[in-house]
């Protein structure tokens, strides 16, 4: 259920182009900061122990079956790979697009299109984790 969240919630963010959205807002005065209104810590924040917690789980609890092992690790290093894509975009865009000095124009977009691109990856990691865990539960 966890990777579900964090499935759709990165498809939300991509298809709205929230990054794009909070820089804009940011811009014009009507936000800044990681924790202001409309900012998807509000809906990741909680979710991530529980994410934690589950891969954990579901790695802990069928390990001992040696024919689930392989897709155990592949939802778990998929996991991992996403929350180091995570804990990279916070500071490195997140951050930047949002709190501080307002950035060159190429530099945001700069920005923006990293996010996008990683996005797509912790996309694709996310389904690849939830996938896994699916045919480890099996």
């Amino acid at each position: 259920m966890a990777h579900a969240h964090w499935f759709f919630g990165n498809l939300y963010e991509e298809i709205v182009r929230m990054p794009d959205r909070l820089a804009d807002d940011r811009e014009a005065g009507r936000r800044e900061g990681l924790l202001t209104g409309g900012s998807p810590v509000h809906y990741y924040l909680p979710a991530a122990p529980l994410l934690l917690a589950s891969t954990g789980a579901a790695v802990a609890g069928r390990w001992h079956r040696s024919e689930a092992r392989r897709a155990l690790l592949a939802g778990a290093v998929c996991s991992a790979a996403g929350v180091v894509m995570t804990g990279y975009l916070i500071p490195t865009v997140n951050h930047r697009l949002l709190v501080g000095p307002k950035l060159p124009e190429q530099e945001r977009q700069q920005l923006v299109k990293r996010w996008h691109r990683i996005n797509r990856a912790r996309l694709m990691l996310a389904a690849g984790a939830s996938v896994a865990f699916r045919l480890a539960a099996r």
